[in-house]
């Protein structure tokens, strides 16, 4: 038998230990069983498109405010209705105000604000106020006000109102006598979808009815007629669709019932007066233009069970809800 050289069985030693190694490093965790795996997934870096900010100019502090849309039109639900109204009258108005300013987006601005604004904060565009008014105004009930108006807005984000495939004119105003108006009653325009509809919870409201004397010296200067001292104080010769005041002579002069409300600065257009002594007593019944949503009857509706898209669709006829993306991709396409 022939002897195996030292050399030879070295080699075979180191050999037989290398393979053996790798299974001694194993052994001490190969009673467990695989529980889980690192798994790899590698992710593309995030876009982030820049946030579209809507410039107002602010006309107490003359300046220009850059919120972002959705903080914008939080700003303005919080300003323009009611905290305590029902969420879905909320949502309704959030879409009333989104449309509102996608429109302003698309078709540019207004050549009497400054330059670089494209609304302003009054009823000349909507009423909107920030984060630190709000706090002023709502003191400690602020907290529970911004979430209940964040919460609706959020539910209608990315929707707005179309007719024909365009932002509509979605005009609101606060209390109607009873109906809505068209709009060319009141703006000598016709717009197909702001008819006159029925509106009768509007009675609940507090601003449904209204009394105010004027004066007979300053009724006669801002309308520019003279009274006579006894008998008739005018005649309405006809009513809108809306049961609002059409026209009316008064001391020989026609004038239209959006003439008076605007000179004698009324609540409403559907007036009515009598004359006792040196005062005209003027009752009113609704608040605002009367063209569009009611936001009295919007928060009976909801109360009544309406959702905001049953309430939009029934003071805007024949509106669509649609996807803002399309409009604001057109609007930020023009910058």
């Amino acid at each position: 038998m022939k002897q195996i050289k030292p050399v030879l069985l070295i080699l075979s030693l180191v050999i037989a230990v290398s393979f053996l190694v790798p299974t001694l490093l194993v052994l001490p965790f190969s009673s467990e069983k695989v529980s889980g795996k690192l798994d790899e997934k590698l992710q593309k870096p995030k876009t982030t498109e820049p946030a579209i900010e809507v410039a107002v100019y602010r006309t107490k502090t003359k300046e220009i405010e850059k919120p972002d849309l959705e903080d914008y039109v939080v700003g303005v639900v919080a300003s323009e209705m009611p905290a305590t109204f029902q969420k879905e009258a909320l949502k309704a108005q959030a879409l009333t105000a989104r449309t509102f300013i996608v429109k302003q987006l698309m078709y540019g601005g207004n050549s009497s604000l400054p330059k670089g604004a494209m609304v302003e904060d009054t009823t000349n565009f909507q009423v909107y106020q920030n984060m630190d008014e709000l706090k002023k105004e709502w003191k400690d009930k602020y907290n529970q006000n911004i979430k209940k108006i964040r919460d609706a807005v959020e539910a209608t984000a990315g929707q707005i109102l179309t007719y024909n495939g365009s932002p509509i004119t979605a005009s609101f105003f606060s209390t109607s006598n009873g109906y809505t108006e068209n709009s060319e009653d009141y703006w000598d325009q016709p717009v197909p979808y702001l008819k006159s509809v029925k509106s009768p919870w509007d009675i609940s409201s507090p601003k449904f009815n209204f009394k105010e004397e004027i004066p007979v010296s300053e009724f006669e200067n801002k309308l520019g007629v003279q009274l006579p001292n006894t008998g008739n104080v005018g005649t309405i010769t006809s009513r809108t669709h809306g049961n609002r005041v059409g026209t009316v002579k008064i001391g020989g002069k026609q004038f239209t019932g959006r003439e008076i409300r605007e000179k004698l600065n009324l609540r409403s257009a559907d007036f009515s007066w009598v004359r006792q002594g040196d005062q005209i007593i003027v009752t009113t019944k609704g608040y605002g233009h009367g063209i569009g949503m009611s936001q009295y009857g919007a928060n009976e509706m909801a109360k009544k069970g309406k959702s905001y898209k049953d309430i939009v669709k029934y003071y805007y006829q024949g509106v669509q809800i649609t996807n803002t993306d399309q409009f604001l991709n057109k609007a930020t396409a023009k910058k």
